[in-house]
């Protein structure tokens, strides 16, 4: 929704000089922080200076979702990700700044203002805040190269840029105190962890991770699935949350739970990062215990569309314009059942359908899109995630990524193993007095409510897609608690059959990894963005006229072939660039003498696709 303002004054205002606008070039540096995550636990040390020494081609898969860059692949300082995927980019879900470097697999996205606020990747570098303004510059075929400050660096860059916008007297693109091309201070962060308290007794240990100059991320325990350092995570966000309502935490924008993890976003100016690492050290020495914990929980039953449609055309557009011989593709439940050991697709299904799924977080990729997991972890399918990610998603589609299951808020980017699709998760247009009971507030779900999925037939869901958002259909909706004590007995009470399901999905997931290996589909970087035009036609006939791409992008769609008569302004080719679609239409009438480009290919600014004669 856009505002409308008020009405502009009547008489012209001052314009500022023309040399305060900044220079917009093909070759751009973003200052950026180290963190959240780096060496030595998730990248290689030499992999944090590739990240810096690089020059990183945009790709025109970019928008303000995310900036996506070709360059060279880390070398990844682990196998895997464990519970979190195959790909050892893959984490337990937790926030993501806006500005952070997401490598989804080996491919990195600088996230934009329209970015996820919650995933499963990691994210060795976040640009600084004074810096943000450049991803809005940034189109394909640019350069981008990074350069590590220190926070002390980072907080001078934005007093900077704040008092040259201020004064409008100097441009934000000279700062006075730094150099106008900095050198790369890989002494700058020499780790992202900026705060450790080790573990004590069952005390689980905190680690706070910087997140760029805006944000810190709050760990805790080990890199594991765990329920407990959920609950520890939501105490810690009630306790800063009443600190707030207390007025005794200024300065605090949002907190962001993940599975074990809290991200803070805070105002430097009034709350500085140093002020706020003692807060939260404090907060957590005070902490109560979770063993007798229980929490409000509901059973939400969600109808779903296995294998719909929608799902299956957003595996076929990946298949076609980002990769096309992955070892998910062309069935994702196919890959889920292969690297869970199950006997057929018909045993993903069942299993699928008779789990239930504990909301743990909300807002994972966008507009309350829930990441939850099985209850039981005998019923946990893993899976890893797309590398690289989708360009599209549908809206509502249903995931696993991981061990972890994500309802898409809306249409957009993602990477988790498709099952089918099911009923909006947000209410865009009503919600509050007059709106469907469950839409009290825009987002349907609440932390800890338990998920189980029913089938429908497409078209059935189709119905309820319709009618659900007007109020015309409802959910059954059952109010229980999720109480820690009953969960622990619980796993006490089945822990060798725990054991043996785990055993034997661990075979199965160390089993598909090495198919990858011998397939050759281990190591995958696409090229397609940083391969060069090919040269000018030059045995054109006489009167022959090429027609050109106006920018780099993937071929949708080929509207003619050779021999065709074409009207002037008459589409001939379809290209997909920065999440549109950009159409090349004919200068004149004529016949398609040669068609130079394929659909699914790439083509780059400048390059012929037809011509005409």
């Amino acid at each position: 929704v856009l505002h409308l303002g008020a009405a502009a004054p009547a008489d012209p205002v001052a314009a500022a000089s023309p040399s305060l606008a900044p220079a917009l070039a093909k070759r751009w540096r973003l200052r950026v922080l180290a963190g959240p995550h780096g060496a030595p636990d998730f990248f290689t040390p030499d992999d944090m200076a590739m990240l810096a020494e690089a020059s990183w081609q945009v790709h025109y898969n970019s928008s303000r979702t995310g900036v996506r860059l070709i360059g060279p692949k880390p070398q990844w300082a682990r196998t895997d990700g464990g519970e979190a995927g195959l790909h050892p980019s893959n984490i337990h879900d937790n926030a993501y700044a806006i500005g952070a470097i997401d490598f989804t697999g080996d491919m990195p996205v600088i996230l934009g203002p329209d970015g996820p606020s919650l995933g499963g990747f990691v994210c060795p570098a976040v640009v600084v805040d004074a810096e943000l303004w450049k991803l809005g510059q940034l189109r394909p075929g640019d350069t981008v190269r990074f350069h590590r400050l220190s926070l002390d660096q980072a907080e001078q860059r934005s007093a900077q840029v704040e008092a040259a916008l201020a004064a409008l007297s100097s441009p934000v693109t000279a700062p006075a105190a730094l150099p106008a091309a900095p050198q790369d201070d890989a002494t700058a962060c020499p780790s992202p962890i900026v705060l450790s308290d080790p573990a004590c007794g069952d005390v689980p240990a905190m680690v706070i991770r910087q997140a760029g100059d805006r944000y810190v991320l709050v760990e805790f325990g080990e890199l594991m699935l765990d329920i407990e350092l959920r609950l520890r995570v939501h105490v810690l966000m009630t306790a800063l949350q009443a600190r707030q309502a207390a007025g005794r935490l200024p300065g605090l924008i949002d907190l962001t739970p993940g599975i074990r993890s809290l991200q803070v976003h805070f105002n430097p100016a009034e709350l500085p990062r140093t002020e706020l690492l003692r807060i939260l050290q404090e907060e957590e020495a005070q902490l109560h215990a979770v063993d007798d914990m229980a929490v409000p929980s509901r059973v939400v039953h969600l109808p779903l569309a296995w294998n719909d449609s929608q799902t299956r055309l957003a595996i076929e557009k990946y298949m076609q314009s980002v990769r096309p011989d992955a070892p998910w593709c062309p069935s994702n439940i196919e890959f889920i059942r292969r690297i869970n050991d199950l006997a057929s697709p018909e045993a993903v299904q069942q299993l699928f359908f008779d789990t239930r799924y504990l909301v743990m977080g909300l807002g994972d990729v966008y507009l309350g899109a829930p990441v939850a997991t099985p209850v039981d972890p005998r019923q946990r399918l893993v899976t890893t995630k797309y590398n690289p990610a989708r360009t599209w998603t549908p809206e509502n589609a249903v995931g696993i990524g991981g061990a972890y299951l994500c309802v898409y808020g809306m249409e957009g980017p993602g990477g988790y193993q498709f099952v089918g699709r099911t009923v909006q998760m947000w209410n865009r247009w009503r919600h509050g007095d007059g709106a469907a009971p469950e839409f009290a507030q825009p987002w349907l779900l609440r932390f800890f409510d338990q998920l189980h999925f029913y089938p429908v037939s497409e078209d059935e869901l189709m119905r309820l897609r319709q009618d659900f958002p007007l109020g015309r259909a409802s959910l059954r909706i059952e109010d229980t608690t999720f109480s820690l004590r009953d969960y622990r007995a619980f796993l006490a009470r089945e822990a060798d059959s725990i054991a043996a399901f785990k055993a034997k999905q661990q075979a199965a997931f160390e089993a598909e990894r090495e198919r990858w290996r011998a397939a050759g589909q281990a190591e995958y970087v696409s090229d397609d963005a940083a391969t060069s035009a090919p040269p000018p036609e030059d045995d054109l006939p006489d009167g022959a006229q090429a027609v050109a791409s106006a920018v780099q992008g993937s071929v949708w769609q080929v509207m003619v072939k050779e021999g065709d008569v074409v009207e002037a302004g008459q589409t001939l080719v379809v290209v997909e660039s920065m999440k549109m679609e950009f159409s090349i239409t004919a200068p004149r009438a004529g016949t398609v003498w040669r068609v130079s480009c394929k659909a699914s290919g790439a083509v780059q600014a400048g390059q012929t696709v037809a011509i005409l004669q």
